[in-house]
C-alpha cells in the first residue's frame, strides 16, 4: 500500500472550543416489499433468459460481477452460477469494475474476495486480465473496449445493482449499461467513458453500451434494486435489448428509496464512515450535497458549511476516495488510504477533487472542534450539529439541540434520547457511535 505520513499538528485555540450536547434521532423511510426468497429469484431469473435456454449445453458463460455494497451480493452469484451449471453451462466470473483494484487483474480479484466473491465462495474459476478486445469507436471517437475474456465465452450474465450515480443527475445512472461500457471495459474502457469530463456520462457511455451490446455475447442481464434499509426490493432478469428501458425504469424505483436526511441545511456534519462500498465517490452527493465538481454545481440543499471524515468502512480496504469532500479529517485516516488506489481512480475518471486530502487534524476530538468553530455559526454551542454513520446508513443519526426541531418537523424521524455530551478517549478517539447498539468494545482507545 502507498500511503503517506502527516505529523500530529496540534491547535491550542481547538482546546477552548464547545462541542454541542446531541440526541439520537430515528429516522423512518420507505420500504418497500422486500424480495422473500433471493435465491429462488435469481435461478428465476437466469430460467427466463432465452438465449440461455437456446445455448448448446457445455457452453462456457461469464459472469460478470464487482460492484461493491450490493446486499446479498454473494447469495445472489451463486444462485446465478448454480443455476447455469444445473443448465449445463459452465460458468466462470469475471471482474467488472473498469479501474478498480489498482487497474490490476490481482487487485480486481482481492476486491471480489472482499466482496465474498472468491472462486470457493461461489464455485467456479475467475479469469481476471485488464486485457480487451476493440469492438469500434462512437460518433464522439471514443474506442469500446470490452473484456477479453468475457468476449470470448459463449454468453454473459451482467449481475448489477440499478442505482443512482453519486455525482450526476440523469434517466440512466448507474445499472446495467453502465457495467457494460464501464465495468467490463475494464481500466481502458472506463478511460473512454470518462477522458472528456462529465458529458461523456451522458452521451459517450450509453453510445459505448450500444456497440458493446451489439458485439458482445451478453444474454442477459441480473438487475437488482436495494432500499435504504438494504433489503432488495427487486431482482429480475433482463435481456440486452432491454438493458436501457429497465434502467430507466428502475432506477425511478430506486430512487423512490433513497435515504435522505430530514433537515435542507446545517452547519457541521460528521461522517464516521467513508468507503467504495457505501458510494462510488466514497459519500454519497444527494445526502452530504457535495459533488464539487468545477463543471456540475452542487445542489443548493442538502447543504453543510463544513464535514469532517473519521474512518473508512472496513470493506472499502484503502480506498479513501471521496475524501476531497471533506473539510476535516484526521491521521488515522490518511494513514489509512491507499494513494495508488485513490489516485488511479481519479485518473481514470478524470474527476480528481476527490482525491484531494483535506486538513489532518491529530484526532477525532480536533476534527470536531475544527468543524464546529468553522462553521459559520452564531456561537459553538448553537452550531446546527449532525453526525452519521455513512451517506448509506441513515436510520439514526445524532442532531444538536439546534437541529431537532427541523429533524422532526415532516413527522418521518423521532427522538429517541435525551441530550448528551459527545464522549470521546484519552487520546481523542470519538466513542460516542451513532448507532446506540454498536458494541464499543471493538472501539479502540
Amino acid at each position: 500500500m502507498v500511503s503517506v505520513r502527516f505529523p500530529a499538528i496540534s491547535f491550542k485555540h481547538l482546546d477552548a472550543v464547545q462541542l454541542p450536547d446531541v440526541c439520537r434521532v430515528r429516522l423512518h423511510h420507505r420500504r418497500g416489499d422486500p424480495v422473500k426468497d433471493v435465491e429462488a429469484t435469481a435461478r428465476a431469473a437466469v430460467r427466463s433468459s432465452v438465449r440461455l435456454q437456446a445455448l448448446a449445453k457445455g457452453g462456457s458463460v461469464a459472469v460478470a460481477l464487482g460492484s461493491r455494497g450490493i446486499a446479498k451480493i454473494p447469495l445472489i452469484a451463486k444462485a446465478v452460477i448454480d443455476e447455469l451449471k444445473l443448465m449445463g453451462h459452465h460458468p466462470f466470473i469475471v471482474p467488472a469494475m473498469g479501474s478498480h483494484g489498482g487497474g490490476t487483474a490481482e487487485g480486481q480479484v482481492e476486491v471480489l474476495k472482499k466482496l465474498g466473491l472468491s472462486e470457493e465462495a461461489l464455485g467456479a474459476p475467475i479469469r481476471s486480465s485488464m486485457d480487451v478486445v476493440d469492438y469500434g469507436v462512437t460518433a464522439d471517437g471514443a474506442r469500446c473496449k470490452f473484456d477479453k475474456n468475457a468476449a470470448g465465452a459463449d454468453a454473459i450474465v451482467v449481475v448489477n445493482r440499478v442505482k443512482s450515480h453519486t455525482t450526476f443527475d440523469r434517466t440512466i445512472e448507474s445499472g446495467l449499461v453502465k457495467m457494460v461500457a464501464v465495468g467490463l471495459g475494464k481500466a481502458e474502457g472506463a478511460r473512454s467513458v470518462h477522458r472528456t469530463g462529465p458529458p461523456a456520462l451522458i452521451e459517450t457511455l450509453p453510445a459505448l453500451a450500444k456497440i458493446a451490446l451489439q458485439h458482445s455475447p451478453i444474454a442477459l442481464g441480473i438487475a437488482i434494486v436495494e432500499n435504504a434499509q438494504k433489503d432488495l426490493v427487486a431482482l429480475e432478469g433482463v435481456a440486452p435489448e432491454d438493458f436501457f428501458d429497465s434502467d430507466v425504469r428502475l432506477l425511478k424505483v430506486a430512487k423512490s428509496f433513497i435515504a435522505r436526511l430530514p433537515f435542507g441545511t446545517m452547519d457541521a456534519l460528521v461522517v464516521e464512515q467513508i468507503g467504495k462500498d457505501i458510494s462510488g465517490a466514497g459519500m454519497d452527493y444527494a445526502v452530504m450535497g457535495r459533488a464539487d465538481l468545477r463543471t456540475v454545481p452542487n445542489p443548493s440543499e442538502p447543504f453543510a458549511s463544513r464535514v469532517a471524515v473519521l474512518g473508512l468502512s472496513e470493506a472499502t480496504g484503502g480506498n479513501g476516495l471521496g475524501i476531497g469532500l471533506a473539510d476535516f479529517t484526521t491521521i488515522d485516516v490518511v494513514n489509512r488510504i491507499d494513494l495508488q488506489q485513490i489516485y488511479m481512480n481519479s485518473l481514470t475518471s478524470t474527476l480528481v477533487e476527490k482525491s484531494r486530502i483535506p486538513i489532518v487534524l491529530q484526532n477525532d476530538l480536533d476534527a470536531l472542534r475544527a468543524t464546529v468553530s468553522t462553521s459559520w455559526s452564531p456561537t459553538d454551542l448553537e452550531t446546527r450539529l449532525c453526525l452519521i454513520r455513512s451517506t448509506l446508513h441513515l436510520q439514526e443519526i445524532l442532531v444538536s439541540g439546534s437541529l431537532l426541531d427541523t429533524a422532526l418537523a415532516d413527522g418521518k424521524a423521532e427522538r429517541t434520547s435525551d441530550f448528551f455530551p459527545l464522549t470521546f478517549s484519552e487520546n481523542g478517539r470519538l466513542l460516542t457511535r451513532v448507532y446506540a447498539a454498536e458494541d464499543l468494545s471493538k472501539v479502540k482507545a
